[in-house]
């Protein structure tokens, strides 16, 4: 019970902090390239999952914060989510900074 709680908690925080750094490092790249970056999907359903995903990770998050993270299946489904966020995020964030460090 007391590895359920734990892994939630540190994954999470490892997440936010993975977050705050990158977004550090792409502001401290010149600002007129990020002016010209654009997200063009080729269709409606290219948005619509991302957001059902960090939708999900933040009402997971509220959902096993509030109930101190005592739900066990809850707690692995957060970390899932949020590692799953994580892979989503890291090729977002490569793609990004391959465009702007050039």
């Amino acid at each position: 019970m007391k590895t359920s709680a734990i892994v939630p908690k540190a994954v999470s925080r490892l997440f936010i902090i993975l977050i705050v750094v990158a977004v550090i490092i792409l502001f401290r790249v010149d600002h007129n390239k990020l002016q010209h970056i654009y997200f063009a999907g080729k269709s409606k359903w290219s948005f619509v999952f991302p957001a059902i995903l960090i939708l999900s990770f933040i009402i997971l998050f509220v959902y096993c914060t509030v109930n101190k993270y005592s739900k066990t299946d809850w707690n692995w489904v957060l970390v899932l989510n949020t590692f799953i966020l994580m892979a989503y995020f890291a090729t977002l964030y490569m793609r990004i900074y391959e465009l702007v460090s050039h």
